[in-house]
């Protein structure tokens, strides 16, 4: 499975202007039910609010990959944010961030769920990677970078 192929241009951001933790969840929460089966935006943010109440899903490098699932979903849902003057998010490494993946998952496929964390982090472990991505400008600039990434991984 490609995370690529789980976004959109409508589900990507190269201007994430935010000043706080939940003020990011809630754009992350808009950004998510953008050409998707998801239509109630309170339920989403309050997954993601959810998640981050048990850890902070600040991984460091100035990444975060706020997650959850929901029981009525029937496919993986992404969305892809870059706040290029970062924000603070109690990451493990007190870095603000800069680069947010969000990801919902069905409740009954929590393999599919891991898969795509752990794609996401085998693509952002490389520093280049992160570096394009919070310059890139555009959706399709972002979308690019990952499939052109992705292909390598194979």
């Amino acid at each position: 499975m490609r995370f690529s192929d789980l976004l959109t241009p409508a589900r990507i951001s190269t201007t994430f202007r935010v000043s706080s933790k939940d003020e990011a969840l809630e754009e992350l929460g808009s950004l998510l039910i953008q050409e998707s089966e998801l239509s109630d935006v309170s339920t989403v943010i309050q997954v993601l609010r959810d998640r981050e109440g048990l850890a902070s899903t600040g991984v460091g490098d100035e990444v975060a990959i706020p997650h959850g699932r929901l029981p009525n979903l029937t496919q993986i849902v992404a969305a892809i944010a870059i706040a290029p003057e970062g924000v603070e998010f109690d990451s493990i490494d007190r870095r603000p961030v800069r680069i947010f993946i969000a990801v919902l998952a069905p409740d009954r496929a929590p393999g599919d769920h891991l898969r795509v964390l752990g794609r996401v982090s085998r693509l952002l472990r490389d520093a280049r990677v992160r570096a394009e991505l919070i310059a890139s400008r555009t959706p399709a600039q972002v979308l690019a970078l990952l499939e052109a990434e992705e292909d390598q991984l194979r």
